[in-house]
Formats: C-alpha cells, structure tokens, sequence
C-alpha cells in the first residue's frame, strides 16, 4: 500500500530533476513497516533518452540504498523530498551523437573551453594560433569523436583579428582515481584525418577533477560511445 502511494511520489521527484525522460521505471524495495518510517531500503531506477543540466544520456541504470524521504508530508499530497545524502551505484550510457548534442550545454562547453584555454596557453601549442586569452578565445562547430581509449576533439578557432584556425586535438584518456581523469599522449592534429600530429607534451597527464562525491568504478571509450560504472552520493 505505501510503496502505491512512494511509487508516483519517486517517479514525479525524478521527473522534476530532468529536463527530458523517454521512458522511465522506477522499483521501489521494502515492507510497509519500513517506509512508513520515510525508510526506502532500495530504489531502482532505469531510464532511456535523458537529459540532465544539459547533458544527453542514452542509457542510465541507477540503484539508491537507505533513503530518507518525508513520506508524512508526500501521503498529504506534498512534493517528495530527500532528508539525507544518498549513495547511487549506477551504469551510464552515452553515444557520441549524445556526446555533441550535450556540447550545447554549459556544464560541458565550460569544462572543454577549460582545456582548451589551458591548452593555447602551454609552451607546446605557442604560435599555434591566436587569442590564448580566455576572454577572447571563440569556438564555433565544435564536434567531438569517440574512438577506443580516445577523444577527437575539433572546433573553428576564431581570433580577435577574425581570422580562423582548425582546432582539431586527439587525446588518450585513462582513470587516475575514482573521480580524477587525465590525458594521455594528446596531440595537435592538422585535419581530422591525420594519423600523427604535433605533440602537446605540457598536457599529457593534464588531470580533470570530476568532483569528491563522484567514485568511477570503470570508465570504456569505444568506437562511438562511451560507458561508466561508478558511485555517487545525491545531496538534498
């Protein structure tokens, strides 16, 4: 009876955190006894077709354990809400094609025009091209490739004076820890189809901080897509 009232409860608060849900299910695990007390022992949740912040995910299987809701205030109706940390084991799912749709989002265009920055700004890449500045830096048609065990990154460099450089850097990338990154080997290519390019030695090793709550178990580039296994810990 209680898990009829959680079900919906759970499917709605998930559906608030997302900007877009396919298809979603959600399975809640429990006694009555248990969830009166706002107890959820486990809560599965799978999910196709969903953007998060901006971010596309193909596929995504999550499973929360000891969960605290205020079930008192749902069954009057309220919104459900989380009244401690929850650690989520989970497997994700992103195509490349996801993977270019989600370049569009500013969690992810920030966190590439960081490299990038960084990169222009190595002794490597000097006189490369123009505008090392962050400020002044301007990326247009930006695309990334999934390869096995790499990234091909490209985009139109704009500079302050107008003039345009093909960008394109192919870079190795490994797990360091369970929430660090880091580039392995990257070079400067000078089209998308080179084989070999200049080397970016002030970048190998380049590490990229994913966040203490987040515990990447494993992490495969294949051929055009990307999967991870891992923890998190969802704060209220």
């Amino acid at each position: 009876m209680i898990s009829s009232v959680l079900s919906p409860a759970v499917r709605l608060w998930l559906r608030s955190q997302v900007e877009q849900v396919d298809q979603l299910e959600v399975e809640i695990e429990g006694g009555d006894r248990q969830l009166l007390t706002g107890h959820i022992p486990q809560v599965s949740i799978s999910a196709q077709g969903v953007i998060y912040q901006g971010l596309h995910l193909s596929c995504i299987d999550l499973t929360g354990t000891g969960i605290r809701v205020n079930l008192g205030q749902v069954i009057k109706g309220k919104p459900l809400r989380l009244l401690e940390v929850v650690p989520v084991w989970g497997e994700l799912l992103m195509r490349e094609a996801e993977l270019n749709a989600s370049l569009k989002a500013p969690l992810l265009a920030n966190a590439v025009t960081e490299f990038l920055v960084n990169l222009l700004r190595s002794s490597d890449a000097a006189g490369l091209a123009e505008g090392g500045e962050e400020q002044s830096l301007n990326l247009q048609n930006l695309s990334i490739l999934i390869g096995a065990n790499q990234l091909t990154l490209s985009a139109d460099l704009i500079s302050v004076s107008g003039e345009t450089t093909l960008l394109v850097i192919r870079t190795g990338l490994e797990q360091v820890s369970g929430h660090e990154l880091q580039l392995t080997h990257p070079q400067w290519l000078p089209h998308l189809q080179a084989k070999r390019g200049l080397p970016l030695n002030d970048l190998h090793g380049f590490l990229i901080d994913l966040g203490s709550e987040v515990d990447i178990e494993t992490l495969t580039l294949e051929s055009g897509q990307i999967f991870c296994q891992g923890k998190i810990n969802v704060i209220p």
